[in-house]
């Protein structure tokens, strides 16, 4: 068997294993650091084909779930399935059903846009001729293909961003993950980058399933949301819905209803980032 139709035929018994609506289903999702409980029952679905914001306060759990929906953390109990594969089981097959985009840069500032998403093809093992097809294909989706061949350190932040978006597409995943993705940026930029977003969503049917502290981003964006706080699910809705069950006028005034208006400190992500070492696959207690 080729090398391109093996990479088809992963990609088709992904899609053929899951047949539920559902992308990404969480039951009861749990994760302790030793006594500290980060996760506490987190259950909820994600919609093929949903935008879909994961909000909270600092330290209320977003990215440690995060983690745990990505491969990274190892749950403490409770269920995950996403596209179909339960990722403490079949962690390889998850990898390939998603692309993400960090809140912190993640491209090599030495290497051209072209390179970027060469290397990241590579990584993932996407055939040389469909990877020189997707790279162009996306590189004109973020209106970047005139800049393919300059360097990432001479690009703005928003090309960055859209350049981080592409990369995350390259190897065809079902769900994109977008942490904060436009932390940072103008109001401009901003904009663009979910006019970007959703024209992904709509024309290539990809889930997105994000995070911000911008509520109007994801008033505008989002079909459903959740919002978590310290550990567990205050409520999921649609934005609309959320706003009418707290009677208020914006989202960020159902989420200071919903979460209070106490400064938080990141005790969860420090907690997280402290003991990640030891917590991930192969150790740690849970």
């Amino acid at each position: 068997m080729s090398q391109k139709t093996s990479w088809h035929l992963n990609h088709y018994l992904a899609n053929l294993v899951a047949m539920s609506s559902h992308i990404i289903e969480v039951k009861n999702l749990v994760k302790k650091f030793d006594d500290f409980t980060a996760v506490d029952h987190v259950s909820f679905s994600v919609e093929k084909g949903e935008i879909f914001g994961f909000l909270g306060p600092n330290g209320a759990g977003k990215t440690t779930t995060i983690k745990m929906l990505t491969t990274l953390l190892k749950p403490s109990g409770g269920q995950i399935t996403l596209n179909g594969f339960d990722p403490a089981q079949h962690p390889n097959q998850v990898r390939k059903s998603f692309g993400i985009v960090f809140q912190d840069p993640s491209l090599d500032d030495e290497l051209t846009a072209v390179e970027n998403l060469e290397f990241h093809g590579v990584l993932y093992h996407v055939p040389r001729a469909l990877r020189k097809q997707k790279i162009e294909e996306l590189l004109n989706l973020v209106e970047l293909w005139d800049r393919r061949n300059d360097f990432v350190k001479t690009f703005s932040g928003g090309m960055k961003r859209r350049l981080e978006i592409a990369r995350g597409l390259l190897h065809e995943p079902t769900i994109l993950f977008l942490d904060e993705p436009t932390l940072g940026l103008d109001p401009q930029t901003r904009n663009h980058m979910w006019n970007y977003v959703k024209k992904l969503n709509q024309n290539v049917g990809v889930t997105v399933f994000f995070t911000t502290h911008y509520m109007e981003e994801a008033d505008k964006a989002a079909d459903r949301i959740a919002i978590v706080d310290n550990g567990k699910i205050a409520a999921q809705d649609s934005p609309e819905n959320l706003k009418k069950a707290t009677g208020s006028t914006t989202l960020e005034e159902a989420f200071l209803s919903l979460t209070g208006s106490d400064i938080r400190e990141e005790s969860a992500n420090k907690m997280d980032n402290m003991r990640q070492g030891r917590a991930l696959w192969g150790g740690g207690k849970r």
